[in-house]
């Protein structure tokens, strides 16, 4: 177990209901506690303080993996510092609300795959396919506590995978794309470690020549697999508040390099005004 002080905007929460990550699951009714999967590890972690956290693992696997998951050497108070109060009023009293929220480092190829099965989809549906394709294809594994899970699998079992199996995951339409995703990540035809240092354009690219990957969902990819900052995904929500909030043109060169932050923040903000 590894506790510590996190000295910058993290909200276990906001973060669970941001759209990023699928395999988060609330322990507790107040959001304290999650349980997190990513790849082929599992973490608890508890909020105990104001800003101190409990991990349910070891100091040296938090500083190996977890603490880059998390982005936790990145300044969010320091780029939402940078908003300019008097030349977007909106955007900055959408990140004092939704402060907190932080763009996860997650696994390329998990995030591929995740945001070509949430394509048309509710996240309940979402998370559901992506557990039964990680129940059929991915490893068994024991948590923390004793509890059991199955990595993300990698991509040669979800290319050995028949049509039936993928079936099973109900994915619909999306399987025969899942299917071809795996085979050209298993090829080579595709290097998503790649493209990580590579330039937007390449990125977008890259992403875009693989069947079922749009605009969007290449964006997503960029934004929380590749961990391109600067990327805006513009789904249905974002697109309304870029019509309603900024009908001369969104600034995108004001908030660069941090543009897939400014609309995470808008993103929550503009679901959270709805909902209230």
């Amino acid at each position: 177990m590894y506790h510590c002080v996190i000295n910058d905007d993290f909200d276990l929460a906001k973060i669970a209901d941001s759209g990023q990550c699928f395999r988060w699951e609330r322990q507790s009714a107040e959001g304290e506690e999650y349980r997190i999967i990513s790849g082929d590890r599992s973490v608890y972690v508890t909020r105990i303080g104001e800003r101190e956290f409990s991990f349910s693992c070891d100091e040296e696997e938090f500083h190996a993996f977890w603490r880059s998951y998390f982005d936790l050497d990145t300044s969010y108070r320091e780029i939402r510092a940078g908003i300019d109060k008097k030349k977007d009023p909106f955007l900055a009293q959408a990140a004092e609300k939704e402060q907190g929220i932080r763009i996860l480092r997650q696994d390329p190829w998990e995030t591929l795959v995740s945001f070509i099965i949430s394509q048309n989809r509710n996240i309940p549906t979402i998370r559901r396919s992506i557990e039964r394709l990680c129940g059929l294809a991915g490893e068994k594994r024991m948590d923390a506590r004793g509890c059991v899970f199955y990595a993300f699998p990698v991509p040669g079992a979800v290319a050995a995978l028949g049509e039936a199996e993928l079936a099973d995951c109900r994915l619909g339409y999306r399987a025969s794309y899942v299917h071809g995703a795996a085979e050209a990540v298993r090829s080579g035809a595709i290097d998503l470690s790649s493209l990580i240092s590579a330039a937007p354009e390449e990125q977008e690219r890259a992403l875009t020549s693989l069947r079922g990957v749009g605009i969007k969902v290449a964006s997503c990819v960029r934004l929380f697999g590749l961990h391109s900052l600067d990327a805006l995904p513009i789904d249905v929500w974002v697109r309304r508040i870029l019509d309603n909030e900024y009908p001369d043109g969104y600034p995108f060169e004001r908030n660069a390099p941090f543009n897939g932050v400014m609309q995470q923040y808008m993103f929550a903000y503009y679901r959270l005004q709805a909902m209230s």
